[in-house]
C-alpha cells in the first residue's frame, strides 16, 4: 500500500475471510483492511460485524451479485484515483462461488494491481480433512437445483477418476445425497457441515449409510461434499460414441471450451487426450459447415 503522498494508482486486494471461527483470519488480512482506504462488502452487515471484531474503521461499500457489474465501474474509478480497495465476500475466498469476478476482470482490464491475500476456503479445508486424494480434484460448486437437471450433470461426472467437490444447501441435500446414489452408485462420500463453526460435523462412509444416519434430521448449516473419483479401466470407444461424449458434457455445461470438454471425456473414457481432441476438432467442424 502507499507509503507517501505521492499519487499513484490504487490497488485491488482479493481478502479471504473466516468460514466461521473468527480465529482464522490471518494477520496479513488484518493489516491489509486497517490500511485500505475503502472495504468492498458483498454484505457490509455481515462483514461490519467481523471489522467490530477487530476494531477495524475502515469504511464500507457493498458490492454483491445484483449490483456488481453497476458498482465496478465506481470501485475502479476511486482505485485509478489513487485509492486502495479491499474486496470481501461473506466468508471464504472470494470468487469461489461468490461475486467479485466481474469487478476483479475490470480492474485487470485497467491495468490496476490485484493482489491475493489468501485464506480459509471450504473446498480446500473440506478436502484437507476428506482422506481422498486431492492431487487432481473437480470442484463444481453448487449443483443444479433442479432434479433433472442435476441428475444430468451427475452422468457427466459418472467416470471421473478425479475426487470431486460441491456444495449444497440444507434444503435439498437429501435430494442430491438420492441422485448421486441413483446416478454414481454407492460412491464413499465425505459430507462436512458447518466447518470451523461451533457444531462442525464431518461424516465419511457410503452414500446410504450417510442418508440412513441424516434421515431423521433437521439439517442445518454450510454443507460441503467430497465424492471419491471412480476407477476405471479404459476402454476402447468409436469415434461416433467419442463425439457422442463431447457433446454431452458441452451441452450440459455451455461455456466449457473444446480443451476442457478434451480433458473430462479423456478422464472418463481412459481415451488418450491427442484422440479425443483430433475427434473433437472434427465435430466442430461438422457443426460449422
Amino acid at each position: 500500500m502507499k507509503k507517501n503522498n505521492d499519487f499513484k494508482k490504487g490497488e485491488l486486494y482479493i481478502v479471504a475471510t473466516p468460514i466461521g471461527n473468527l480465529e482464522d483470519i490471518s494477520m496479513r488480512a488484518l493489516r491489509v483492511m486497517r490500511e485500505a482506504d475503502i472495504i468492498v462488502a458483498e454484505d457490509t452487515r455481515h462483514t461490519k460485524a467481523m471489522l467490530n471484531a477487530f476494531k477495524i474503521s475502515t469504511p464500507l461499500i457493498s458490492l454483491h451479485e445484483h449490483n456488481e457489474k453497476e458498482k465496478s465501474a465506481l470501485i475502479i474509478e476511486k482505485i485509478n484515483t489513487g485509492k486502495d480497495i479491499v474486496y470481501v465476500t461473506d466468508a471464504g475466498t472470494p470468487c469461489i462461488s461468490d461475486p467479485g469476478c466481474f469487478l476483479i476482470s475490470k480492474a485487470h482490464d485497467e491495468n490496476i494491481k490485484v493482489i491475493p491475500v489468501p485464506g480459509p476456503s471450504a473446498v480446500i479445508t473440506a478436502l484437507s480433512v476428506s482422506g481422498f486424494s486431492a492431487d487432481s480434484f473437480v470442484y463444481c460448486g453448487f449443483l443444479p437445483s433442479r432434479e433433472n437437471d442435476r441428475k444430468k450433470y451427475l452422468e457427466v461426472l459418472k467416470n471421473e477418476e478425479r475426487t470431486i467437490v460441491f456444495y449444497e444447501s440444507p434444503m435439498r441435500i437429501m435430494a442430491s445425497l438420492n441422485n448421486l446414489h441413483d446416478v454414481l452408485g454407492n460412491r464413499q462420500i465425505v459430507l462436512a457441515r458447518e466447518i470451523t463453526k461451533k457444531f462442525e460435523e464431518i461424516r465419511r462412509g457410503d452414500i446410504s449409510a450417510i442418508v440412513d444416519e441424516l434421515a431423521d434430521r433437521k439439517i442445518k448449516g454450510e454443507i460441503t461434499i467430497i465424492i471419491k473419483g471412480q476407477k476405471i479401466n479404459a476402454k476402447t470407444l468409436s469415434d461416433q460414441e467419442i463425439k457422442e461424449k463431447i457433446s454431452e458434457i458441452r451441452i450440459a455445461n455451455n461455456k466449457l471450451s473444446l480443451r476442457d470438454a478434451v480433458a473430462a471425456v479423456a478422464s472418463n473414457t481412459g481415451v488418450s487426450k491427442k484422440r479425443v481432441y483430433e475427434i473433437g476438432i472434427k465435430l466442430d467442424k461438422e457443426k460449422s459447415n
